[in-house]
């Protein structure tokens, strides 16, 4: 029996256990939405603009570990999609992005809604393709979710002709996964390398493990905890790892990188052998590699990608593989050949470290008239039990919600790190809600980022998404506000929101229930009530503290003793420890 390559594409999803794709209809897609409508294969979400179709299809990944998928358009359709792909692409999440295209005959012709979809995406795919042949539209669709889900992930861009939706064959979709000559992801490490990677460890003595979120992707976070609490070393991540190992334990040393803690930015600085798992040492976490090598130390790296592997920092034992099956074969060398680490040295570390964690860089000048919005953060967390999933837009807030937030599983912390996208937050929410339908989800914004997706709520509403949106309100572009002031001598240029909506009356316009909370002692009540509503989606808009700055913070150029710190710290830190910059005069040469 022959199809058309509208239901292909539908019966392929199918086959795949795709639950919901993520979309809006347009003229090259209407064959593919036909088909949706007619095989009711899936769930499908209509979005109000293409970009979130992206984000919430990535969010769904992210919180559920499948593939995502998103269907748009041709041109604008498609272009508007682009950010949300580029978002993916950079926290390399598994998507498969069908667009629409023009009629074969018409390519390149200057069409109406034509745009080469192929030429643009190319640059933020892990691969894309145009099908121009029916025939092998049911085998691209089964490669590019194998593409997708397998090594390093990543989103995939599928664009096909609308003559192609139209056209028809024989439907037969692979059951295994497809031999691609040219791609063969390595999962295995080489036995040699983690056999010296654990004898560097095993003689290490002011060792670290440093994660990042391909542990989280590789669903490695067991193996980790196994790690750290078989050796009992400590342990950082960075904003993308956050829940690979329980925040709340005492292993666990905190976030590093900018806006990392004092403690863990310094030993990392003073370790002297680096485990880096899942990691790629970015320009957030070491912003100078001379700098971080300034300090003798040995680096072991393990990443499914060997071209993240010494691209910033030269690395002493590299080991290619998936970190899951890597970190299984160090555990089982470790605990057969009976190893530990040296304990006096082991001691003297922590004692080092306790030192440095003793200063309390979180601490903040709790206010009873000024709602602080790490006093927020603080309290969903203690109101959801640390066990709530968090969405957050880019900025302040996203920090905030990163170093007040004890996240203690992975996949429950869902946030732009490596393209730093604001809008992202609302339709991250959608996605995880739909994902996980029984976890509170809440996002943490500012009122900069969530008027870039807002249109959203209405979606929200047709599809009775229950999430909660806390808008952490201070009336600025908050993290643009703190550069001018910190670099830019106060000119705060374009940073002020001269105008801004009644986010309550606007919420409730959409169908949901607003607040307006400006009272330090409302905070609790406010967020136990929206807690409690688990049918509505509740914006609460906090009105907080407009100067309030994201300390510590590691500038454009510095080491990570290189940190400027809180205000209660800056009189009291050993010169020995840190660097810090206690003037206003900071150094404008490193700002780009």
């Amino acid at each position: 029996m022959q199809i058309s390559g509208a239901q292909i594409v539908v019966q392929s999803l199918k086959s795949e256990g795709v639950q919901y794709v993520f979309g809006y209809p347009g003229g090259a897609v209407l064959e593919i939405y036909d088909a949706i409508f007619q095989l009711k294969a899936f769930r499908h979400i209509l979005v109000r603009h293409e970009q979130a179709a992206v984000h919430a299809a990535d969010a769904y990944a992210r919180a559920s570990g499948e593939v995502g998928v998103a269907l748009v358009t041709s041109g604008p359709g498609a272009t508007n999609a682009v950010t949300g792909i580029a978002t993916a692409y950079s926290d390399s999440i598994p998507l498969v992005v069908i667009s629409g295209q023009v009629g074969t005959p018409a390519v390149g012709t200057d069409a109406f809604q034509e745009v080469d979809m192929v030429g643009v995406t190319r640059p933020c795919v892990k691969h894309n393709f145009l099908v121009t042949d029916v025939n092998q539209l049911a085998l691209t669709m089964k490669k590019a979710f194998h593409i997708a889900r397998s090594g390093r992930p990543g989103p995939v861009v599928i664009d096909i002709p609308k003559d192609i939706t139209q056209a028809v064959s024989k439907f037969c979709y692979p059951q295994e996964a497809p031999f691609i000559r040219s791609y063969q992801p390595v999962t295995h490490g080489h036995a040699g390398q983690i056999k010296k990677a654990v004898q560097m460890l095993a003689a290490a003595k002011r060792p670290l493990l440093y994660f990042g979120g391909g542990v989280v992707l590789g669903n490695a976070s067991e193996e980790i905890i196994d790690l750290v609490q078989t050796t009992g070393m400590p342990c950082t991540g960075t904003l993308m790892g956050l829940g690979a190992y329980p925040c709340d334990d005492r292993r666990f040393i905190g976030m590093l990188g900018m806006h990392g803690t004092y403690e863990a930015n310094l030993a990392m600085q003073n370790a002297d052998v680096v485990l880096a798992v899942g990691a790629r040492f970015d320009d957030r976490v070491i912003s100078v590699p001379e700098k971080f090598l300034a300090t003798p130390k040995k680096v072991i790296h393990i990443d499914v990608d060997p071209s993240s592997i010494a691209k910033r920092v030269k690395v002493d034992v590299p080991i290619v593989g998936d970190v899951k099956s890597v970190l299984h074969d160090m555990l089982d060398i470790w605990k057969n050949k009976g190893l530990s680490l040296n304990a006096p040295a082991l001691e003297k570390w922590w004692q080092q470290i306790e030192s440095w964690r003793s200063r309390d860089c979180m601490w903040f000048d709790h206010s009873d008239e000024i709602i602080k919005p790490q006093y927020v953060v603080q309290t969903l967390a203690k109101l959801t039990n640390n066990r709530a999933i968090v969405t957050s837009d880019v900025g302040q807030h996203q920090m905030f919600a990163a170093q007040y937030y004890p996240f203690t599983r992975p996949r429950q912390w869902l946030n732009s790190g490596g393209l730093g996208t604001m809008g992202v937050g609302l339709p991250y929410a959608m996605g995880a809600k739909l994902a996980l339908p029984e976890e509170d989800v809440c996002c943490i914004t500012g009122e900069g980022s969530i008027q870039m997706n807002i249109q959203e709520l209405s979606t929200c509403y047709q599809y009775r998404i229950p999430v909660k949106v806390i808008n952490l309100n201070n009336g600025y572009l908050g993290m643009v506000r703190q550069w001018q002031e910190f670099y830019y001598a106060d000119r705060y240029s374009e940073s002020y929101m001269d105008s801004l909506p009644d986010f309550v009356k606007l919420a409730e316009a959409y169908g949901h229930v607003g607040m307006r909370i400006e009272k330090t002692s409302d905070v609790e009540a406010a967020l136990k009530e929206a807690l409690a509503m688990k049918d509505r989606l509740v914006f609460m808009d906090f009105i907080v503290d407009r100067k309030q700055n994201v300390f510590p913070m590691v500038g454009n150029g510095k080491g990570l003793n290189e940190m400027v710190l809180p205000p209660h710290m800056r009189e009291t830190a050993a010169d020995s420890d840190v660097n810090d910059v206690k003037d206003r005069n900071y150094d404008t040469r490193s700002v780009p």
